[in-house]
């Protein structure tokens, strides 16, 4: 009985690892289509529901949505959604970062930035130079 319990839940493992992958090339294939720019890839917020830093943040990333609606922020809750937890694994890992930054972060092109001092600090600033290109 714990044989097939094991392998179910391996099987399991691996269909929402296939399923993750899907998912995010799906989202990069359809930001760049939808975007127009290229190379700059999708506009990433993740945060955690919960996180004091993140709620600072917050207003600040839905206004700019709202403001800029051709960046095409996408907003993703990372700590309860195991779907956009594997998307933040996975674009970190793209962008070469091993050790996790934590939350909150925003990746627009090649630019990481975290917590709630950088963020509000330059984020307006990059996605009004990614539009401009």
């Amino acid at each position: 009985m714990d044989k097939i319990i094991k392998i179910i839940t391996a099987i399991a493992i691996i269909v929402a690892v296939l399923s993750v992958g899907y998912f995010i090339s799906q989202t990069s294939k359809t930001s760049e289509t939808t975007l127009g720019l290229g190379d700059h890839g999708p506009v990433y917020f993740f945060y955690g529901e919960g996180c004091p830093h993140c709620a600072i943040v917050m207003p600040l990333i839905v206004n700019l949505s709202k403001k800029y609606p051709d960046a095409h922020i996408q907003i993703l809750e990372v700590w309860q959604n195991e779907t956009n937890q594997g998307i933040y694994n996975s674009v970190n890992q793209q962008m070469g970062i091993s050790q996790l930054p934590g939350v909150p972060e925003v990746i627009i092109g090649k630019t990481i930035l975290v917590g709630d001092r950088d963020i509000p600090q330059q984020f307006e600033g990059l996605i009004q130079k990614m539009l401009k290109k």
